[in-house]
């Protein structure tokens, strides 16, 4: 691709915003970094800039970087980098296919199984197939396009703790992978842009191995903290807990493997690792806790709908989807 000169973060939250704060620290005057963000968030990034506390700092990151909640204000831009979760993207289909040129690519950091998901996909049966409940109407599949898309997976631990400032709670990786798999030069250019920057940045050419490895987790650990308001640790310090947790995880094993995709982490290493992530709220918690809509489909809702393509069982998965789907209800409905 052309060199990569204006860049906007589509949804500057916890993760959106931490990108937007490193690009505009450890670019400097190379790019230009705009922010797409809302509400009390937009307005302290307009006022006091975007402040980002990496992981043991002593100081923040601050940043002043061009912050708007009207993506139709911006010129086209030659990277796009989303922050939103599965669930609101369609919301940002038409703004954010506003803003691409004709070389426009689109780094998606997405949770659970993403809208593009079959999109060239070779390890699967089932290239090109689309599905309603993460694309509306296919509204992302057209104002996008998943020809544009470059997936991506966070390791990531990152909160918004006051409108326009962000803490992170490790040092964090993210993993880029082209749909097609290939080795293509937009893809590496995009990871030299962010590595240089000081982002840890691997490429891969399975991504949807990495995928289903982080969904392994996020489809356990997510609802079962709303559910309980559990911090990670306490989950992990409860047997009963921490069994509900391993049967999820083996069902999103049976039906990543039923779709063709490999895992490196055993569950029982898959838990252990969890033990060692500490006193924190997972995404789907502090969203709880803010009485926002909760990120559901990609995370438990399509393991449940890809077990039924792919014939097989997942009723752990089916009844926690049942609950955080009525949890999400209540918690949404207006007092009185």
């Amino acid at each position: 691709m052309q060199s990569i000169k204006t860049i906007c973060i589509y949804g500057a939250g916890a993760l959106g915003g931490a990108i937007a704060a490193r690009l505009a620290a450890g670019l400097n005057d190379r790019v230009v970094v705009s922010v797409v963000a809302r509400g009390d968030h937009l307005r302290a990034i307009q006022e006091n800039g975007l402040k980002l506390w990496p992981a043991g700092a002593s100081e923040p990151i601050v940043t002043r970087v061009h912050a708007t909640d009207d993506p139709s204000t911006l010129p086209p831009q030659d990277l796009i980098i989303t922050g939103l979760k599965g669930h609101q993207l369609g919301a940002a289909a038409a703004g954010i296919g506003s803003l691409m040129h004709d070389r426009t690519r689109v780094v998606m950091v997405l949770n659970g199984i993403p809208w593009w998901y079959f999109h060239r996909d070779s390890q699967s049966s089932y290239a090109e197939t689309q599905f309603e409940e993460l694309d509306i109407g296919g509204a992302l599949w057209r104002s996008i396009g998943p020809g544009r898309v470059i997936g991506c997976v966070a390791y990531q631990g990152a909160e918004v703790t006051m409108p326009g400032e962000i803490r992170l709670s490790n040092d964090g990786r993210f993993v880029l992978g082209e749909p097609s798999g290939e080795a293509s030069e937009d893809m590496e250019a995009i990871a030299d842009l962010l590595t240089s920057a000081g982002i840890t940045i691997q490429t891969t050419p399975r991504i949807r191995d990495e995928i289903w490895s982080k969904l392994m987790g996020n489809a356990a650990f997510n609802p079962i903290s709303a559910l309980t308001r559990a911090l990670m640790s306490d989950i992990m310090a409860d047997p009963a807990l921490a069994n509900l947790a391993a049967k999820v995880m083996a069902e999103v094993k049976s039906v990543g493997e039923a779709l063709g995709a490999g895992f490196t982490m055993s569950i029982e290493e898959r838990l252990v690792h969890s033990k060692n992530v500490g006193d924190v709220r997972t995404s789907m918690l502090q969203d709880l806790l803010a009485g926002k809509a909760l990120e559901i489909t990609p995370l438990v809702g399509m393991v449940v709908s890809l077990g039924r393509l792919s014939s097989v069982p997942t009723p752990t998965c089916e009844t926690i989807l049942a609950l955080v789907t009525q949890l999400d209800r209540e918690n949404r409905r207006a007092p009185g």
